[in-house]
């Protein structure tokens, strides 16, 4: 379907600098222009050694569109950057329209994670981007995966990783981090799907994830419970007094160098998490990090806070992944109004992950 142009790779010799692939994401969508706005900042073009994985001519194409706009923010010129130039079929390519997203975006997207990945697997990236892609274009192109964090692992062969969100306020540079038992999967089968394994299973990812990233080794968790008030004792629903509870009281005598706290209540888990965003003097000793038990549970609370700056990360991969905490919103695609903040923020936070990981080996 696609083809790896490797003559369009500009070398930088930036060998110094963390090595940062970032992918189109689908190119009907915002990602070529959060992407194009991202890297016309000199503290990130500057900073790290990066390059664009995805179809030049449509890179280029969109660039010269978003160029006609007045009072358009500054963009990157892709003469200018490092690129991968992934060829796609005409017929493919020629289905692809601003702000609609079919079939052959879909299949664009894919190939560019396709490309992006064997790369990094090969060595020659520390981290991978991702743009944002829409899951509806993947299995109209045939690909049937939940989302881009299981292409990752599938491709990597790892069977335990998890979606971290990190987000630093603006207001208080707090750090909120929070991760997911369970992504992307109807709502109906959250609670036959978790698990005390499972669990256990996102609570080493996340416990490593603190240690090595973030170098928190005896950090403080909350955990969500399940069921509003936390079951109530066995009220409003059985599965903290039937597992959850049991699971967690085990897990701190495994694990008595953390503190874990729960299972919260999920009407008021996020309370303090806010108050220490939004800069409440009166919050003490917010958690180093947030276990929600399902999608929702989680992303509603750390959208609101940080919609424009959240970062989601995968963890338990043998490289480092970011990504926008945002769609491809198709709505908006082309009309240069997207906001590349998250990008930004994407971009800076695999840096950080990378040179941290470095610095872990050469200790």
């Amino acid at each position: 379907m696609y083809e790896n142009n490797q003559s369009n790779l500009v070398n930088f010799n930036k060998k110094s600098r963390p090595r940062l692939a970032l992918t189109l994401g689908d190119p009907a969508g915002i990602g070529p222009e959060v992407i194009l706005k991202a890297l016309a900042e000199p503290e990130i073009s500057k900073k790290y050694d990066l390059t664009v994985v995805g179809n030049g001519d449509l890179l280029v194409k969109a660039y010269h569109k978003l160029n006609l706009i007045e009072n358009l923010a500054s963009l990157a010129n892709p003469d200018e950057l490092s690129v991968i130039d992934v060829q796609l079929d005409g017929e493919i390519k020629d289905q692809i329209i601003a702000g609609t997203g079919n079939a052959a975006s879909g299949a664009a997207s894919f190939a560019y994670m396709e490309c992006a990945i064997a790369q990094t697997l090969a060595g020659k990236f520390d981290a991978i981007v991702t743009g944002p892609i829409a899951k509806s274009a993947w299995k109209a192109a045939g690909y049937n995966y939940p989302g881009q964090t299981e292409l990752l692992a599938q491709k990597s062969g790892v069977d335990s990783f998890g979606m971290l969100f990190v987000a630093r306020s603006p207001h208080t540079n707090w750090t909120l981090r929070a991760i997911l038992a369970t992504t992307h999967i109807p709502l109906r089968q959250v609670a036959d799907t978790l698990t005390p394994q499972l669990l256990t299973q996102k609570l080493d990812l996340l416990v490593e994830c603190l240690e090595k990233d973030f170098g928190i080794y005896r950090g403080r968790i909350a955990i969500a419970g399940l069921n509003p008030h936390s079951g109530e004792q066995g009220q409003l629903g059985h599965e903290e007094q039937d597992w959850l509870i049991p699971w967690l009281e085990q897990e701190r005598q495994n694990r008595r160098q953390l503190q874990l706290d729960g299972p919260i209540p999920p009407d008021t888990m996020w309370v303090k998490p806010g108050q220490a965003w939004y800069g409440n003097s009166l919050v003490q000793n917010p958690a180093d990090a947030y276990l929600a038990l399902y999608h929702d549970q989680g992303l509603i609370p750390v959208k609101l806070m940080a919609f424009d700056r959240a970062v989601n990360t995968s963890i338990g991969l043998p490289f480092v992944r970011t990504s926008p905490d945002h769609g491809t919103a198709f709505d908006i695609a082309g009309k240069g109004i997207a906001d590349a903040t998250s990008m930004k923020a994407a971009i800076h936070l695999a840096a950080e992950l990378v040179s941290q990981k470095l610095a872990a080996r050469k200790l």
